[in-house]
């Protein structure tokens, strides 16, 4: 199969970058961390999560964000969903402003039930509920598949499980399903049959790959998941966001890597790079350590060389 002529890349970082970060964020970075991300070119920016401060403190400013950034100017076209666990959150969310939203369910049964307190079939009912507010209030929806490469509990997770979640989650309504390597333990054929398994019960236009960096594998991952033609990518500028089923590792991909990635192929994503990696090198100085982001260090080594 030909790769995608064209990419978009879903920026988490303000949401999944930053939710396991211990030290405090202030609301004014996280909106400016969005505005810079808007103005390098992404058009999907995951901006925060309506969940329990008790469990995720980080989020606690939640529509603080959401009313900063409905006020950002010359980054107008972009899409900010925001996650929401259950209708409480849900409402939260539309009383804040959020124009689109995603749940989060599970493949694997134990990570489902650590994870969020309840089994993967009850977590869909409740998910169901959750779509059908959203449509009322003509909010999008989009679906998240944790653990589909593996989980940190029971181990190894069928790509048939995996497509059984997502074909319930895009079933109810989610427009869009972005299937995640929680743990990152995914390699490229694993990567490839699981797709496979998915696309034969939805459309591969409506499938988006998360990959998580833990082992090294998530580019490559991404270059066979596009390989089966999928062009939808969950990221994070400067690989923001840690593993925490994987002490000491890192997380997500870096948008950064992605794009290089991207762009050496000849697929068009409409980022900026340059601009993309000085926003990378900003948050990071803002949480006060380098990026995790190969692309992001190379690119500003060679300027400050340049200079």
């Amino acid at each position: 199969m030909a790769l995608p002529t064209k990419v978009k890349i879903v920026d988490v970082s303000p949401r999944d970058g930053l939710q396991n970060e211990k030290q405090s964020v202030l609301t004014a970075t996280k909106i400016e961390l969005v505005r810079r991300l808007g103005v390098a070119g992404l058009k999907a920016i995951e901006a925060t999560a309506f969940v329990s401060p008790k469990w995720v403190p980080q989020m606690a400013d939640n529509a603080e964000v959401m009313a900063g950034i409905s006020r950002l100017e010359g980054v107008a076209g972009i899409s900010y969903p925001a996650l929401v666990p259950n209708l409480k959150g849900l409402e939260a969310a539309l009383t804040a402003g959020a124009r689109e939203v995603a749940v989060f369910g599970a493949a694997s049964e134990a990570f489902s039930q650590k994870n969020i307190n309840c089994s993967i079939a009850e977590s869909l009912e409740r998910f169901r509920l959750v779509v059908e507010a959203a449509k009322k209030a003509d909010v999008k929806v989009r679906g998240y598949v944790s653990c589909v490469l593996g989980c940190p509990y029971q181990g190894e997770v069928a790509p048939q499980a995996v497509a059984e979640v997502a074909r319930a989650l895009y079933d109810m309504g989610c427009y869009e399903i972005s299937l995640g390597d929680t743990i990152g333990a995914g390699t490229p054929e694993k990567a490839k049959a699981m797709i496979e398994a998915v696309a034969k019960h939805l459309p591969l236009k409506k499938i988006a790959g998360h990959y998580h960096d833990t082992y090294g594998m998530a580019v490559a991952n991404i270059y066979a998941s596009l390989q089966c033609g999928v062009a939808i990518f969950d990221s994070s500028v400067a690989g923001l966001g840690g593993c925490p089923y994987s002490p000491g590792a890192s997380g997500n991909v870096a948008t950064e890597d992605v794009v290089y990635l991207l762009s050496g192929l000849g697929i068009d994503t409409g980022i900026d790079l340059a601009a993309l990696a000085a926003t990378g090198a900003w948050i990071s100085g803002e949480l006060g350590r380098a990026s995790n982001s190969r692309v992001g260090r190379a690119l500003l080594a060679k300027a400050a060389k340049k200079a």
